[in-house]
């Protein structure tokens, strides 16, 4: 005992002495053997007493390194969150969300995963992530479970990838009519099924000669004239376009980019920042 009594304890935490007396003698009952033995006209720890005051002490600091951290994580000053995305957004959207999160959320660390649609939502319903980015092209409709909630970023309008010398390439705009005799290079199953729907609407089946979810990949196979390729306007600004060039299709097509998140994840602050986050940056994207 610091302060050498109970009347100098009581004193120095602001209690009455019986008050102090009263705890103390419930806690020795409690524990079961002495904590305090009177020496002259102080009171001084058993061995017990000793053992306790060192458990308590540890216990006290642990809970007051608790209380800082939960204070860090409700002012954003720490936090993890899990995010999956697939490729293209986390070639572009994510690196621009994560670069504003760095500077004004520096304590905040994002884990970055990749995975297409469906696979990605999957991994969020198994607790793998706190937030999946996918997309869905038109007619398409996403089934998760009724408490995850689905964040609208932005439109992504869908291009053709043409070789730089193709006899369409100086179109403002490319017919996808106009390319039913063309062979194709498919990207994902997702974004494939998604071409063969939109070339039957137009009454032709796509030749489809490769298919690959790399986009370099398609990028590459495009440059050495192997075929054309439809391919998301999100992902031209990351190409090497010196072999390649991108136009938009007629009729207009898009995909719709989510975020998806557990509604209960909403109130954890540092997952509602990084939401934030990529909100702002799909807002400043054309199409948005």
């Amino acid at each position: 005992m610091a302060s050498g009594s109970y009347s100098a304890a009581a004193r120095a935490l602001g209690y009455t002495q019986p008050a102090i007396t009263q705890q103390m003698k419930a806690l020795e009952r409690a524990v079961g053997t002495p904590l305090f033995t009177r020496v002259g006209r102080r009171m001084q720890l058993t061995e017990a007493g000793e053992s306790l005051a060192r458990h308590a002490e540890s216990i006290l600091g642990s809970l007051s390194a608790a209380e800082a951290q939960m204070k860090a994580h409700a002012r954003l000053r720490t936090g993890r969150v899990r995010l999956c995305g697939f490729p293209s957004a986390n070639a572009t959207l994510v690196p621009e969300a994560l670069s504003g999160l760095a500077k004004d959320h520096p304590g905040i660390q994002v884990e970055l995963l990749d995975g297409e649609p469906p696979d990605s939502l999957k991994r969020l319903e198994r607790g793998e992530c706190d937030i999946t980015l996918a997309f869905t092209y038109p007619g398409l409709h996403e089934e998760v479970p009724e408490e995850v909630v689905e964040v609208r970023l932005l439109e992504d309008q869908l291009t053709v990838l043409l070789p730089t010398g193709h006899r369409l390439a100086r179109r403002r705009a490319v017919y996808l009519a106009d390319l039913a005799e063309e062979r194709w290079i498919a990207g994902c199953p997702r974004c494939r099924a998604n071409l063969l729907h939109e070339c039957a609407e137009l009454g032709f089946v796509p030749d489809i000669r490769f298919a690959s979810d790399d986009n370099l990949v398609v990028q590459s196979m495009v440059g050495q004239g192997l075929g054309v390729a439809m391919m998301p306007a999100l992902v031209l600004p990351s190409l090497s376009l010196a072999r390649v060039c991108g136009r938009p299709i007629q009729p207009d097509a898009r995909r719709h980019i989510s975020a998806y998140v557990y509604r209960d994840h909403l109130r954890i602050p540092a997952t509602a920042v990084v939401l934030d986050a990529l909100k702002s940056v799909a807002s400043n994207r054309i199409g948005c």
